[in-house]
Order: structure tokens, then C-alpha cells, then sequence
């Protein structure tokens, strides 16, 4: 009796996961889900199949050797063309939608109208947080996986202003500049992170904290690979047409020649955005891309009002004009500030016992100073008593 009862249990939810299959292929989106799950890694053949058939329902029928036409090749195109994939697919549509993810397809009045402008958008977008961020006014701000104090800062520093103006601060998620560009921007507002893996990869796994936050703050983590896909090399590239296609402008914050910022860059000019960097040492081979941009006719960046007077009206004049209705400016050092202030670097931390022998001050006295001038707006203070001459 006890197999039995097991035996019948089984059978009874056989017949529940066929129902749910049954009714997810009722829903057109399970053929979008399907096409990603299959196709999410190429692109091209993902964009042709989906100009060629309407409705997508269609490609699904039409067999592998007229799907191998369109680019894919003999295992996409058997797979594409197998019942299997629906089923697959309608348990993937499952899971989205237990986790509360929000599924974008290019069509949607909801698809974010900026990336909806780009060459090559995603035909399908997963979103994990609040989907409408994507489609509000954002800058994104990329750079090195290894920035200097100096990067860092001022990544931080342009996007926690930009996001108390109502911008969206977008970025990729990476350690670095990245990383200090999302905790910048949670401060003053609002930020989005593109992934270049699925939402259940997150990528790099020291960032997860980063990720949960942003959606937590009511931000937005985006990524057009199904939920289970690795964070493979060639998504990156990927990944980065997207950071820039939710933006208005991007913002390459210290960056090598070689850097991936700068791929970020060239997709940003392709698609018609404005394109901004912050300049850096000229010794320094981290500021190498940032300042050849600069170089290229690149706009060079040093406060949050840079970047507004390129965005476009009304949005720019109102920015500048909220600007001058507060009046903002920071407080000028005391005498004892300005005298600290010139012992300490933009581009580099200076230790408190440094400061100490420098300025014939006393530890107690300096403290006292430095808060001063970090309450002003000038100063950063870093863990172990070390300090920063804001940009």
C-alpha cells in the first residue's frame, strides 16, 4: 500500500508539471525563453530569427536545416527545432516568475526605450528588482578592475552626485571602478548593474552582497543570458553594449589602453551617446585610456556638472537649474584645513602618523582637522587612519 501511495503520488505530479508545461506553451513568451535558452550566447543568429519569424511560434516549426540558414549551427539547430525545448523552456518561464524576475521582451511597452534604440538590443531581458529604473535617465561609469585611491574616489564621488539628481548610475558589477561607481550611486540614489552572466551566477561571487543591495535599495540587476548561464569570457563584450544602451552618456573612469572600458567606449559612440572621461595621472598607465579619449574629443570630466551640460533638454536645464537653486558649493577649509589639505594627495592615501610628522601637529589636533574638512566635502578618510584629498 505504502508504494502505492507513492507510486500514485509521483504519477499525480508528472501530471501537475505537464499541466504547467501545457499552459506555459499557451503563453508566446515561453518561444522567447526557448529562443534565449538556446540562442542567448549568439547573437546574431538570435536576431535573425527573430526579424524572420512572426510570429516566433513559427521557428519552432520550421525544421533544422532551414534554421541552420539563419546562422545556427547543427546542435541549435536540432535543439531549436526539438518539442523538448518548449518544456524546458516552460519550466525556466516557471522559475522566473516564482522569483519575482521581470521578463523584458523587445516588443514590450515596458522594454527600456533607450536600449530599444541600439543597433543590436537584446531580444530578451531578465530583470531582478524594479524594472522601471531601466527605463529612467542613467549614466554609465566604467573603468579599471584595479583603480588607484584616486579612481576609486572620484568613481564614487561623481556617482553618488549624479544619483542624488535623479540619475541612474549604470555599471557592470566588476570589482574596481565598477563596484565603487554602484556603492557611490546607493548613497545619493538609484544605480543598475549588467550582468555578463545568469541571475542566478552572479559575477564575481565578492559582489553578491553589492548585487542584493542594489535591489534591496529598489536599483536594478539586468542581464540578457538564462537564469543558470556562466559567466563565460565572450559575455562581456556582451554584456558592455548593454551598460552603455541604458545610458544617455558614459563615463570612462581611469582606464589602460587595453582596457575593456574602452570597448564599453566604442559601443557608447557607435550607438550615438555621449561619451566622457575623467582625466589621471599622466605617468600613470591606469589613466592611459582615459586620458586618449580626452585626447579623441572625449568630454573631460571632473564634477557631476560636466556631465549635465551634455545631457539632452529639458533634462540638462533642469539639473543645472536645481544646481543653482541650492547654491552648491563646498564650505571653504579653515586656515588649519588649508594647511593639512596641502600635505595631502588626490592620487594617493597618507597615513595620520605621516600627516603628524609633516605639520608639527599633534594626532588629537589632526583628527580634529581632517573631520572638519571630511564633514566639507574635502577629505576621504580610508580604513586604517589613512587619508585622501578629495578631487
Amino acid at each position: 500500500m505504502i508504494g502505492a501511495s507513492v507510486s500514485g503520488a509521483a504519477c499525480e505530479n508528472k501530471g501537475a508539471v505537464a499541466r504547467v508545461v501545457i499552459d506555459k506553451v499557451a503563453d508566446h513568451r515561453v518561444y522567447w525563453v526557448a529562443l534565449n535558452l538556446v540562442l542567448g550566447d549568439s547573437l546574431g543568429p538570435a536576431q535573425r530569427i527573430a526579424a524572420r519569424f512572426a510570429p516566433l511560434e513559427e521557428a519552432f516549426q520550421a525544421g533544422p536545416s532551414v534554421l541552420r540558414g539563419f546562422g545556427l549551427n547543427e546542435a541549435q539547430a536540432e535543439r531549436l527545432s526539438s518539442g523538448k525545448i518548449l518544456e524546458e523552456a516552460a519550466r525556466e518561464l516557471e522559475r522566473i516568475e516564482k522569483r519575482g524576475i521581470a521578463l523584458l521582451l523587445r516588443d514590450d511597452p515596458a522594454y527600456p526605450p533607450y536600449l530599444r534604440e541600439i543597433y543590436d538590443p537584446p531580444p530578451v531581458l531578465m530583470c531582478a528588482g524594479r524594472s522601471e529604473v531601466l527605463s529612467r535617465p542613467g549614466v554609465s561609469i566604467v573603468g579599471s578592475r584595479r583603480p588607484s585611491p584616486y579612481g576609486r574616489a572620484v568613481a564614487e564621488r561623481l556617482s553618488r552626485d549624479l544619483a542624488e539628481r535623479g540619475l541612474v548610475v549604470v555599471s557592470g558589477l566588476a570589482i574596481g571602478i565598477d563596484a565603487a561607481a554602484h556603492w557611490g550611486a546607493l548613497r545619493g540614489g538609484l544605480t543598475t548593474a549588467v550582468l555578463g552572466s545568469g541571475l542566478n551566477v552572479p559575477y564575481p561571487k565578492e559582489n553578491k552582497k553589492l548585487m542584493d543591495k542594489i535591489v534591496d535599495c529598489g536599483g536594478a540587476v539586468v542581464t540578457e543570458f538564462p537564469l543558470d548561464a556562466k559567466p563565460l569570457g565572450f559575455h562581456f563584450p556582451l554584456r558592455n553594449r548593454i551598460i552603455s544602451g541604458l545610458s544617455m552618456a558614459l563615463i570612462v573612469v581611469e582606464a589602460t589602453r587595453k582596457s575593456g572600458a574602452l570597448i564599453s567606449a566604442r559601443f557608447a559612440l557607435e550607438q550615438n551617446r555621449e561619451v566622457m572621461a575623467v582625466p589621471g595621472n599622466v605617468s600613470s598607465e591606469l589613466s592611459a585610456g582615459a586620458n586618449w579619449l580626452i585626447q579623441t574629443g572625449a568630454k573631460l570630466v571632473q564634477e557631476w556638472e560636466d556631465v549635465a551640460v551634455e545631457l539632452p533638454p529639458p533634462l540638462r536645464d533642469e539639473l543645472l537649474a536645481q544646481a543653482a537653486g541650492r547654491g552648491e558649493s563646498r564650505s571653504e577649509p579653515s586656515p588649519e584645513g588649508l594647511e593639512v589639505l596641502a600635505l595631502l594627495r588626490e592620487d594617493g592615501l597618507t597615513d595620520i602618523d605621516d600627516l603628524a610628522d609633516r605639520s608639527e601637529r599633534s594626532i588629537s589636533e589632526l583628527l580634529t582637522v581632517l573631520l572638519e574638512l571630511e564633514l566639507k566635502g574635502w577629505v576621504l578618510q580610508h580604513p586604517g587612519k589613512r587619508f585622501q584629498r578629495r578631487p
